[in-house]
């Protein structure tokens, strides 16, 4: 997003109709905030001044700035009481999608999930949702991030700068695929009978060919987007109070900061989601 590039290409045109042709529409960016209500309007009853919240803006954007106007019917919820507001922003845009996605997969206790890019946003909440689930869980990623993927429930490890996991002759009942760039022939022959391949970065060719795969195999190929919706984001709360879950936060910079915060996240060598802290240096 922060450079426009996308692997589904016919996102770019209706994007930028959205979000602005030559620029962005609106100045302040992001998407992923917690904060405290500052004031609400007189037909708003959901929260009152002083609440302590996150939530997703949509295409409004806006969490950079110190304050932040949103409809009440907007992805908002109250605040885990168990996280600070930095580690409650880095919950909704990683945590939204993988719950989204693995609760498609209808998991069975017992059954080997592999998610394939675990080390970053949706990755890791992705490693922690699918163990809780009951799973047996792979994760792949590059060296530098196995000790905090088997931290966080990671059964087994695949260095993917070292070994391609596809070429293992190991089976899986669920992939998790946040990778664009996954071989979807290899990914497909991964997967057990009647496996589920969830495609989170899929491209159009992978879209077309999920419709095949899914109508005339056992298997089954999922690349619907999340809607991030209100209920999925208090189940999130729900399994971050109870201890089952956790945001992974790599590093907080100050608003000041911004650029090089985005660097940080273009490197892929964070481990979990990067935060900026509004107001704070």
């Amino acid at each position: 997003m922060r450079s426009f590039n996308f692997q589904v290409k016919w996102f770019w045109l209706p994007l930028r109709v959205a979000l602005g042709l030559k620029k962005p529409k609106n100045q302040i960016l992001g998407g992923y905030f917690a904060g405290e209500v500052e004031s609400v309007g007189r037909d708003v009853f959901k929260f009152k001044k002083g609440d302590q919240v996150f939530g997703a803006t949509r295409l409004r954007f806006g969490a950079y700035g110190e304050y932040l106007c949103l409809p009440a019917s907007y992805t908002l919820v109250a605040k885990p009481h168990n996280l600070s507001f930095e580690e409650a922003a880095a919950v909704p845009l990683g945590g939204l999608n993988a719950l989204h996605f693995l609760r498609k997969a209808n998991i069975r206790n017992g059954e080997k999930v592999l998610v394939n890019g675990a080390g970053g946003s949706i990755g890791t909440f992705g490693v922690q949702i699918a163990k809780a689930m009951g799973a047996e869980v792979t994760a792949v990623d590059s060296t530098i991030k196995e000790e905090m993927l088997r931290r966080i429930g990671a059964d087994h490890f695949f260095d993917y700068t070292k070994e391609d996991f596809t070429k293992s002759r190991k089976t899986y009942d669920v992939i998790f695929d946040i990778v664009a760039k996954s071989s979807y022939s290899e990914c497909v022959k991964a997967l057990n009978p009647k496996g589920r391949y969830l495609m989170a970065n899929p491209r159009m060719t992978d879209m077309l060919r999920s419709v095949l795969t899914s109508t005339f195999t056992d298997k089954t190929v999922i690349f619907i987007f999340a809607k991030e919706k209100e209920e999925e984001l208090f189940a999130l709360k729900e399994m971050i109070e109870d201890g089952k879950i956790k945001p992974i936060v790599d590093k907080i910079y100050p608003l000041e900061q911004a650029s090089e915060a985005h660097r940080r996240v273009e490197t892929e060598q964070r481990l979990g989601p990067v935060v900026i802290s509004v107001g704070k240096s």
